[in-house]
């Protein structure tokens, strides 16, 4: 077996190793994808969990939802926010909680590696909003950008010197992270979210996020990857964190000429995200992180 290959076995294996989600999650995410669900099936579901459940209303009375009023059953926040929104916050608190709770420091600051996340996410989230996208789809676009590098973790975890000298190599050629590993390893951390994705059997659009979040196209920004990608951009530009990738590729103001009116000033909307990633820093204390 050569070196690429058995790297390759070594993280399919760590991978094989994680959990699953939790079966609640599993059943939310299942139950969803059936077109004649309603609110009663979904609370039905996610009552039976009551850490879940708390987790959930915490999430929808916080400042990142801003509600008139306080929402105190899941029925009522269904109704109010849609079957998607809680869905996805339910799957996001969980896989957060899953990677929070095994991962720890390595080549990497893991709380830089997750402000990093949290802020595409809310990127994502206002770039989808930019385009006119409806509210109920636009926290898959979150939940995309939040999870869009978590397969740098397994491989941080499996290969901790190696990973080290490739960041450091990445760094010092000003060369995109991605294609070090790919160079080193024969594969990279978008190849090792595709395969968390397929495990944890996550929609098409987030398997997208994962696997194709540097082959956007930021000229069109049509398929759901697309804004993953600028949202990814977007947050490196603005220097929010960090996932160990030193390269910021030049490309924030085509993002925003595509997503909102040409003259938008980029101060503003840094400033936008930077108001919603303090709001949003909620979803790394419900879940543990």
């Amino acid at each position: 077996m050569t070196d690429q290959a058995q790297s390759r076995h070594q993280i399919e294996s760590f991978i094989n190793r994680m959990p699953s989600l939790p079966t609640t999650v599993a059943k939310v995410i299942e139950v969803c994808n059936q077109p004649q669900t309603s609110p009663n099936d979904l609370n039905r579901l996610i009552s039976l969990d009551p850490v879940l459940t708390g987790k959930v209303l915490k999430l929808i009375n916080s400042a990142f939802f801003t509600l008139s009023e306080p929402v105190t059953s899941v029925t009522r926040a269904i109704i109010m926010l849609g079957l998607n929104t809680v869905k996805n916050l339910a799957l996001s608190t969980s896989i957060v909680g899953i990677f929070k709770g095994g991962s720890k420091e390595g080549c990497f600051s893991m709380e830089d590696f997750w402000v990093h996340s949290l802020a595409t996410g809310v990127t994502a989230r206002m770039l989808a909003a930019r385009q006119g996208l409806p509210p109920d789809t636009r926290e898959e676009y979150f939940v995309g950008g939040l999870l869009h590098d978590i397969g740098k973790v397994p491989m941080m975890h499996c290969f901790p010197e190696e990973y080290r000298l490739i960041l450091r190599e990445s760094q010092q050629r000003r060369q995109p992270l991605y294609r070090a590993e790919k160079d080193s390893l024969g594969f990279d951390h978008c190849h090792v979210g595709q395969i968390i994705a397929e495990k944890w059997r996550l929609s098409d659009n987030l398997s997208s996020a994962l696997a194709s979040h540097h082959q956007g196209e930021l000229h069109f920004l049509a398929r759901f990857s697309d804004v993953i990608a600028a949202a990814n951009i977007c947050v490196k530009s603005f220097y929010l964190g960090s996932a160990g990738d030193g390269f910021v590729e030049d490309s924030t103001h085509l993002v925003l000429k595509k997503t909102g009116p040409v003259g938008h000033d980029l101060s503003e909307f840094q400033s936008d995200v930077d108001e919603e990633l303090e709001k949003a820093k909620i979803f790394l204390d419900v879940s543990g992180a």
